[in-house]
């Protein structure tokens, strides 16, 4: 691998730009130089008896944007990086630009986030423009996991829920937001013992929710479940510290019932949320999180919740 982290390459790309650039050069200036061979404009090629080879110039105003674009070429490769590690006269960028378009940008929303400064998450869940703002900003970075509705799907957390691995208030929202999130449940068939007991240990998780079991299996399953206990608690209920999920609810992240729970007992679960501070600014981390919040804790859930019952 190291190869591909040498200067050869650089020096590579250089030699073949500046190449093929000179050959293109090169060939109009043979071009233009070509001399007619007989008096009636063929080059004295004949095929077949009959078939000769006309000579037709190409028209002068096409060969001077033909040389324009070489001088083009060539003026480019001066001022802009395009000669391998060369970074051209100007110093320019793809990065450069990138972070200054992003700078521009920022600065201009600076003056609309300044008003969100001083307000909880109660209160900006009440505003009309920066919960408007959460939700373009939420539509564009997470909807692609939680999607449009927030309500998630098999891997992806429903945010409209109290269900909260790390914890829902505001300032928690906004610390997995930024950071991301990286949870991972290790194998714990060996440790729970043969394949009948991670079925057993299975069902006595199914009867922490109050879900349909097997009785006598769960019974077993019990003295088992200390292997789980490290992170999920004793009495099941997780741990928001570690990320530990709430075993005696009814919301199955990676999938309901015997099978799944045998499948993540025996094979662990790994599972990653990107950290966004990179790509959002605190101000704009503030308004998304205290929209999530809303979910589970503004106006809208209240309404879910009227519905619900």
């Amino acid at each position: 691998m190291s190869d591909f982290f040498s200067n050869g390459w650089s020096v590579f790309i250089a030699v073949t730009t500046v190449v093929s650039i000179a050959a293109c050069l090169l060939l109009l200036i043979v071009a233009s130089k070509r001399k007619v061979m007989a008096g009636d404009n063929t080059t004295g090629h004949v095929w077949d008896g009959d078939l000769r080879e006309l000579n037709n110039p190409l028209p002068r105003w096409w060969m001077g944007l033909f040389v324009l674009t070489i001088v083009f070429a060539a003026a480019y490769l001066v001022f802009y990086p395009g000669l391998g590690s060369y970074q051209g006269k100007l110093g320019w960028s793809q990065a450069t630009q990138y972070q200054a378009e992003m700078e521009k940008a920022r600065a201009q929303i600076e003056p609309l986030y300044a008003r969100f400064e001083g307000m909880n998450a109660e209160q900006l869940v009440q505003d009309p423009q920066a919960m408007a703002i959460g939700e373009r900003i939420f539509v564009n970075n997470c909807a692609q996991c939680h999607g449009s509705d927030a309500r998630g799907s098999k891997g992806f957390p429903n945010l409209t829920d109290t269900d909260w691995l790390y914890g829902g208030n505001h300032e928690t929202i906004m610390e997995s937001i930024a950071k991301g999130r990286h949870g991972v449940m290790p194998p714990m068939a060996a440790a729970v013992g043969g394949a009948q007991d991670v079925r057993n240990v299975a069902h006595y998780v199914l009867s922490l929710s109050g879900s349909p079991h097997n009785a006598i299996a769960a019974q077993l399953g019990k003295a088992k479940f200390g292997a789980c206990a490290a992170c999920h608690g004793a009495d099941g209920k997780g741990n928001q510290a570690l990320g530990a999920p709430n075993l005696t609810d009814k919301v199955w992240l990676h999938g309901w019932g015997e099978q799944a729970i045998i499948n993540i007992i025996t094979n662990g679960k790994d599972n990653q949320m990107p950290a966004h501070a990179d790509k959002l600014t605190p101000a704009q981390i503030r308004v998304l999180a205290a929209y999530v919040w809303g979910f589970s804790n503004g106006p809208a859930a209240s309404t879910r919740t009227v519905n619900a019952q």
